[in-house]
C-alpha cells in the first residue's frame, strides 16, 4: 500500500512500530541527504531526523542494531553503538589494513604520509597495505558482517527499509528475506523501488519528517 499523505504515512508507521518485537532498520544514502545538505563539509555532518529516529527505537530496545550501506557514521553520531551498526560497505570515518584489519585513526595516517613526504604508510603490523575502511569496487562483501544482517533479517518481524533504492545486491536482498520470512515489510523512500508492490506500506515521503515524531529525546 502506498501512503496517500503524510498523515496517513504516520498513522501506518505508528501502528507497525508499536506492534512490533524486533525492528530491522536498513538504511541507503537517503536517509544522510539532509545531513548532507545542512552541511558545508562531509566530516562536519551530524545525524538527521532519520538516524536520530532509528536511534530511539535503538534505545527502546525496539531495534537491536541496524543494518546499513552508509558510510559516513552517522549512525554511530546519532548514540548507536558502534558494535550494533552493521556496515555492509564500510566506514570511511578511519582506516585499516587489507591484510590483518588493524584500525587506524585518520589524522594518524595523514602525519605519517607527511611525514614520510607524500608516501603512503605500511601497517605497523604486518606491513601490509593502508586504506580508508571502505569497500571498493572488486572487494568481497564483509562475511562477518552479512551474517549478522541476515540474523536481524531473520529475527525481525518489522523490516524498515530507508532511503535506499533496493538496487545493490545482496544488501538488497534483505527486504526479501523478511518478508518471505513472515515480517512486515515498510519503505521510506522518495522514489519507487523494485520491492514497492510487495510491501505492507510504502512511504515516498520526506524520510526526515516522516520519522520525525519518532525521536525521543
Amino acid at each position: 500500500m502506498i501512503a496517500p499523505d503524510l498523515e496517513t504515512a504516520i498513522d501506518e508507521l505508528q501502528e507497525l512500530v508499536e506492534g512490533a518485537r524486533v525492528i530491522a532498520p536498513f538504511t541507503g544514502a537517503g536517509i544522510s541527504t539532509e545531513c548532507f545538505a545542512m552541511e558545508a563539509q562531509f566530516s562536519a555532518a551530524k545525524p538527521g531526523r532519520g538516524h536520530l529516529a532509528l536511534a530511539s527505537f535503538y534505545r527502546a530496545g525496539k531495534a537491536p542494531a541496524v543494518i546499513t550501506q552508509n558510510i559516513d557514521n552517522l549512525h554511530q553520531s546519532s548514540g548507536i553503538s558502534a558494535e550494533h551498526v552493521i556496515e555492509l560497505h564500510g566506514n570511511n570515518s578511519y582506516a585499516s589494513c587489507l591484510t590483518c584489519s588493524k584500525r587506524y585513526e585518520l589524522s594518524w595516517v595523514r602525519q605519517q604520509f607527511t611525514d614520510a613526504r607524500e608516501r603512503a604508510p605500511d601497517c605497523t603490523d604486518c606491513g601490509g597495505y593502508i586504506k580508508t575502511a571502505t569497500i571498493s569496487f572488486g572487494q568481497p562483501m564483509p562475511e562477518r558482517e552479512m551474517r549478522r544482517a541476515e540474523q536481524l533479517t531473520l529475527d525481525c518481524d518489522l523490516f524498515l527499509a530507508v532511503g535506499s533504492s533496493l538496487v545493490v545486491w545482496p544488501a538488497a536482498g534483505f527486504p526479501l528475506l523478511a518478508k518471505r520470512n513472515g515480517a512486515r515489510l515498510v519503505i521510506i523512500n522518495r522514489e519507487a523501488t523494485e520491492f514497492d508492490e510487495i510491501a505492507d506500506v510504502v512511504i515516498r515521503q520526506d524520510i526526515g519528517t516522516v520519522l520525525s515524531p519518532f525521536i525521543v529525546h
